[in-house]
């Protein structure tokens, strides 16, 4: 592989923004790659997965590079050298590359390699909470996935057609290849990376973009058509449109969250895909929970967490958590259990969720909960814990509790 100059100074500046005015890797690749309309899919492939590339692997490459945050441009330009040393790629003979002391980058990588908190590149105290909670067999293998790159999945928006009927679509308009996977009963995962959002068929509706494990949030629900669905944490709404399509458009969903931005989105995304029972609710105030009590069927608590189940997907967010916000977020998992499960109608179904591997944002919120006196009301039918290294998907867990009679 040949290094080009401007792609190169493209991913340094990328790297400025990230680890120095404390951006989100995936908005500044997007800003980056409108930079120049004249790069082709290779380079604006390499842009992107270069600078994720060397987000996910910050700690390791620092240390190699020798050299500490704040990271100025030299700094950068130093731990981009380790990252094409190790990848093999040849230096070209620019003023950054100086000095590359090569041999000592590999030596010291296989010295770096035999220690957890580098190998994987994780700061310490997420290193020491994973060990602690997972054990250390299951934790050296769930953090080794957690830095794999994630495939891309689609889920297909039934609402509109099949997943036979958009496997032969992306073929036949678009060249793009995707499989079945068995167990997923809406997934499609594509052969190799493509820019999916670009398709007549993203835009015409007809599929989504979502994990594989996020995608079984839905389906545990056990919705029906007709039914009154509560989506308590909605997000830009990946979860409340699969709801729409498993109901066939009939009955309400209520999708609610305390950000009206993501609501917005939702709103868009729900008209591509011609979803038509869904109403926004902003949480900014305790009204709307209130005004629901006792009266739905079905609510999902798709619940705020550390999101360390998807960290292949998100590798900046490893350096952004603290450990403050984990121990308030776990607060707040138990606040939210405690106050939208009152919307549950006696007889209906509730889910709780989250994309953490950490039994203490998962079954041990569970089961806090069906001790208090909120969680009185309520029985646990099942949960199911997903590892990203067992199912070769994003780490999640869903339970699904019944309210009594």
């Amino acid at each position: 592989m040949r290094l080009h100059r401007n792609l190169c100074f493209a991913v340094i500046d990328g790297l400025t923004q990230i680890f120095n005015e404390d951006q989100y890797a995936d908005k500044v690749i997007q800003q980056l790659l409108k930079r120049d309309k004249r790069w082709g899919s290779r380079d604006r492939a390499f842009v992107a997965e270069t600078t994720y590339e060397i987000v996910r692997w910050k700690r390791l490459y620092a240390e190699i590079a020798d050299v500490r945050e704040p990271f100025d441009r030299d700094n950068l330009w130093r731990m981009f050298a380790v990252w094409a040393t190790l990848k093999g790629i040849k230096l070209p003979d620019w003023k950054y590359f100086e000095n590359t002391p090569t041999r000592k980058i590999k030596g010291r990588f296989d010295e770096l390699s035999k220690i957890r908190k580098f190998r994987e590149s994780i700061p310490d105290w997420i290193d020491n909470v994973g060990l602690e909670e997972l054990g250390e067999d299951q934790w050296n293998k769930e953090i080794a996935m957690q830095n794999e790159q994630a495939d891309v999945i689609l889920r297909v928006n039934t609402l509109k057609t099949s997943k036979e009927k958009l496997q032969n679509i992306l073929f036949d308009e678009n060249s793009i290849e995707a499989e079945f996977i068995k167990g997923y009963p809406s997934a499609l995962k594509l052969k190799e990376r493509a820019n999916v959002f670009v398709t007549d068929a993203f835009k015409n509706g007809l599929f989504e973009v979502q994990d594989a494990s996020s995608q079984l949030v839905a389906d545990f629900l056990d919705v029906k058509p007709g039914m009154k669905v509560v989506d308590t944490c909605a997000g830009a709404g990946g979860k409340t449109l699969h709801i729409a399509s498993l109901m066939e458009n009939k009955g309400q969903i209520v999708a609610m969250d305390i950000y009206e931005s993501k609501l917005k989105k939702l709103k868009v995304r729900a008209r591509r895909n011609g979803v038509h029972n869904i109403d926004l609710k902003v949480l900014d105030s305790t009204k709307p929970i209130k005004k629901l009590y006792d009266k739905a069927d079905r609510v999902l608590i798709d619940a705020p967490c550390s999101g360390l189940g998807v960290l292949r997907r998100n590798p900046d967010a490893k350096w952004k958590l603290e450990p403050e916000f984990l121990d308030r977020i776990r607060v707040t998992q138990q606040e939210v259990l405690q106050q939208y499960s009152k919307m549950v109608k006696p007889e209906g179904k509730m889910v709780y969720a989250t994309c953490s591997v950490l039994p203490s944002e998962n079954q041990n919120q569970v089961e806090a909960f069906l001790k208090s006196e909120a969680g009185a009301n309520f029985k646990l039918i099942k949960d199911k814990r997903i590892l990203a290294h067992t199912s070769g998907y994003d780490g999640f867990y869903m339970a699904l509790l019944e309210r009594k009679g």
